[in-house]
């Protein structure tokens, strides 16, 4: 159905219109359900990636019994287990992964917003680097706020996360799709 070695003609996505539209509908019904628990969504996030992480250590497991060379071996092998490890972690205490995640993603946020700074700063005279510069200080600053409401926002801002994003992905789909229908 879908060959990947051409690309995707408007044709092609254009007869798919209403499937676009009715996938858009329901990624925006998932957003507001999602919106509506916060905390729920926050808890469906935490066992998502909890998840990812065991399948990641039993694949990391799996290759570690393919290479070659002990160091390779045991790279693979720690690797595996460190992830499984954090897996069941975040299965046994997902407000405790709640937590832990939210503090990763405010200390990314922060990071990210100084380098964008950097860039924005180190742009200065060509044109959009102010827009580089305040988006800099918009991402540090979500990253600081999600910091000092740090722990009490682990329960919530996941969820949060999530939300925005299926509404987002969401209205994209469904503007898509109507604007191939035309």
């Amino acid at each position: 159905m879908f060959d990947e070695t051409r690309p995707v003609r408007f044709s092609e996505l254009r007869a798919k219109w209403g499937w676009l539209v009715a996938l858009g509908a329901l990624t925006l019904i998932l957003g507001g359900i999602a919106l509506a628990n916060l905390f729920l969504a926050t808890v469906a996030s935490v066992y998502y990636i909890g998840a990812l992480m065991l399948v990641g250590g039993v694949l990391h497991l799996a290759h570690a019994f393919q290479v070659r060379g002990w160091e390779s071996v045991l790279f693979w092998a720690l690797s595996g287990v460190l992830y499984l490890l954090a897996g069941f972690m975040t299965f046994s205490n997902p407000l405790l992964a709640s937590a832990i995640l939210t503090l990763l993603i405010g200390a990314a946020l922060i990071v990210a917003g100084l380098v964008r700074l950097w860039v924005g700063f180190g742009l200065k005279g060509a044109g959009g680097w102010g827009w580089i510069v305040l988006s800099g200080v918009v991402t540090a600053l979500a990253g600081v706020i999600i910091a000092i409401g740090w722990p009490v926002n682990s329960l919530w801002i996941l969820g949060l996360f999530l939300a925005i994003d299926l509404i987002v992905q969401g209205w994209s789909m469904v503007a898509l799709g109507l604007a191939l229908r035309r």
